[in-house]
């Protein structure tokens, strides 16, 4: 699954609009309208033998079964769908719960139920009111015929997604696909198109600073629209804070040089900030969703071990895939704007301090933790490799700390040594 880092404002609210669930059961109603309007326009086209064929009394059964089905089925599935979250979020991590939110299958099927439903009502308040024309019940009929079959190709689908919907299994799966996708957008697109902002960048001292425009996480700059705010060659912006880190109002998220105040309120225009943290531009995310998943699975009141460690495997083959994947070494797109790239140390960081602290008393987690650092020093970057040495030295004396035997302690110890070398021995 490809996502670009390029997100524009408009995109983006097209793209959250489009998510949401009234928009298509609006899509579905609409078609009781339609229906309306085409009878009237095509009224005298059809032939009377088929006008005279179909009438309202054949039509309405039809669509007061469809009302009151729907009516139940739509009731059914959202308690499903509120009671999957609810078991997601208690036995995963409440974050699960807005990641399961994006669900399209789930969204089409609601969608298509309630839809059905409005359609077979506002039908039926037209039939009764006289306001479809003579003639109209042949277009009504085939309209009611369209959206059974559409209910029923959504319910076969619904039946086969509710057998996994909300279990551990579904919320891993969609959790490594979103933080699959976000890596892979900081390959494609290293610092945004950006230029890279470094340790050795000079930010002028004379560049004034960017307050952040409100409380909240950066969820996604915008940079086709900042740049367009750039009046000149020599104007620059110089981003500090990254996607996914928490800011207050008025405080420094960046630099600009060569803006005036009025530009400069442009800029913060282009930066989206919200409630929550998002997927889109935070490569962070998804690994930190994956290690809050593994804690909670460590937890005395839950004690599922295995699950952990399926998700030290998820985190291994995910910064696996990220490290031996070649960088996008195209010249920046925004060369004006320098934004801070994703460090290897940040990645491991997320993907592994949570399980290593929260898994030191578990043998077999550490040993898997300290298998999957090991790997990872193999993927051909360099500064992955120092991370994942770094933590492999944490995890081990989180295992020494909190092991309660001796032999256990002594595994710990060997499959460090075994992994790092027999200098790694503290």
């Amino acid at each position: 699954m490809k996502r670009s880092a390029i997100v524009s404002g408009t995109a983006l609210k097209i793209l959250r609009f489009a998510r949401s669930l009234w928009i298509r059961v609006a899509l579905i109603s609409v078609l009781a309208l339609l229906a309306s309007g085409l009878a009237m326009t095509f009224e005298t086209i059809l032939p009377e033998a088929l006008r005279q064929r179909f009438g309202t009394d054949a039509v309405m059964p039809v669509l007061k079964i469809l009302a009151s089905g729907m009516l139940a089925v739509s009731t059914f599935s959202l308690n499903v769908m509120v009671t999957a979250h609810h078991a997601a979020a208690a036995q995963a991590t409440p974050r699960a719960h807005r990641i399961l939110l994006n669900d399209t299958v789930t969204h089409t099927a609601l969608a298509t139920f309630i839809g059905a439903f409005v359609y077979s009502l506002c039908s039926i308040i037209l039939v009764q009111a006289g306001l479809h024309a003579e003639g109209s019940a042949v277009i009504l009929m085939g309209m009611t015929v369209l959206v059974v079959v559409l209910v029923i190709l959504a319910m076969m689908r619904w039946i086969e997604h509710l057998s996994d919907l909300g279990s551990m299994d579904a919320t891993l799966r969609k959790t490594d696909e979103e933080a699959r996708a976000s890596l892979m957008t900081t390959r494609q697109s290293p610092a945004l198109t950006a230029t890279p902002l470094t340790g050795d960048t000079v930010i002028p001292p004379d560049a004034k600073p960017l307050p952040a425009p409100r409380s909240g996480y950066i969820q996604v700059m915008n940079l086709p629209h900042i740049d367009d705010c750039l009046p000149g060659e020599a104007a620059r912006i110089w981003l500090i804070t990254p996607p996914g880190t928490f800011v207050l109002k008025g405080q420094t998220v960046g630099h600009v040089a060569g803006l005036d105040e009025g530009q400069i309120e442009q800029v913060q225009a282009g930066l989206t900030i919200g409630e929550f943290r998002t997927f889109e531009q935070d490569a962070t995310y998804g690994l930190l969703v994956l290690s809050e998943i593994a804690s909670r699975a460590l937890s005395p009141g839950i004690n599922d071990p295995g699950t952990a460690i399926d998700v030290v495997a998820r985190q291994e083959r995910l910064l696996w895939e990220w490290g031996t994947t070649p960088p996008n070494d195209d010249a920046p797109a925004y060369s004006r704007i320098f934004v801070t790239e994703v460090s290897p140390e940040s990645l491991v960081e997320f993907a592994f301090a949570g399980v290593a602290r929260d898994g030191a008393g578990h043998l077999e987690v550490q040993r898997r933790v300290l298998h999957a650092l090991d790997a990872l020093r193999e993927a051909g970057n360099d500064r992955l490799a120092r991370a994942a040495r770094d933590w492999a030295k944490h995890t081990f004396d989180y295992g020494q700390s909190a092991l309660a035997i001796d032999w256990e302690r002594e595994r710990m110890k060997e499959t460090y040594q075994k992994a790092f070398g027999a200098s790694a021995s503290p």
